[in-house]
């Protein structure tokens, strides 16, 4: 659910963008040797960023602000919250820049849509029209996500409002695991693909 951070650590590469946005929709090895040698990257990267996200002590840190509401679904809110305070990191993005780069992304998306699998692009469309990137940043907008999450999770009997009320309430620790734990994330994503660029 991270889209934000997937694409802000793709560091401006087209290919690493789409890869990493469209890895959850394309299952297997078979399946990933059908794409250009930069996506099969980008999908790579997002797999690796998921596993260091889900196995990082931090994130065990935050999920448990949202266990008790959410059980199974902690980490996908979890994934939400660190998009939210990526959105509004002053070291990173701008309201402006935050707005260029969400249109960076849908129109290099666009681009390659032909290429893309059905199911994410009809998750796309939603993502494009509702600017979900940009919207990060707001309240509202994280607000609208976490009900949209709680509508289509299949297993989670918690009505969207009251795991954003939990989001709220611990608003000022969750933005602290984020500041510890996104630096480390950066570092080890650019070290990735330094091996991988060798």
């Amino acid at each position: 659910m991270n889209h934000l951070a997937h694409a802000y650590l793709s560091f401006h590469q087209p290919e690493l963008i789409t890869g990493n946005l469209i890895a959850d929709f394309v299952k297997g090895k078979k399946n990933l040797s059908t794409y250009e040698a930069g996506i099969q990257q980008g999908i790579r990267i997002h797999r690796a960023i998921d596993t260091f996200t889900d196995q990082h002590p931090v994130t065990g840190k935050a999920k448990v602000f949202f266990r008790p509401s959410c059980g199974l679904y902690s980490g996908v809110f979890t994934d939400l919250v660190y998009d939210h305070f990526l959105a509004t990191d002053p070291d990173r993005f701008t309201n402006e820049s935050l707005y260029s780069f969400a249109r960076y992304v849908y129109n290099e998306i666009t681009l390659r849509e032909q290429l893309l699998p059905p199911a994410f692009l009809q998750m796309f469309q939603y993502m494009q029209q509702y600017n979900w990137l940009y919207n990060y940043h707001t309240t509202e907008g994280m607000s609208s996500a976490f009900r949209g999450v709680a509508r289509r999770a299949k297993y989670l009997e918690t009505d969207g409002a009251v795991v954003f009320a939990v989001f709220m309430e611990h608003y000022a620790a969750l933005k602290e695991c984020y500041q510890v734990f996104f630096p480390q994330l950066q570092t080890y994503v650019e070290n990735l693909l330094l091996m991988e660029n060798r």
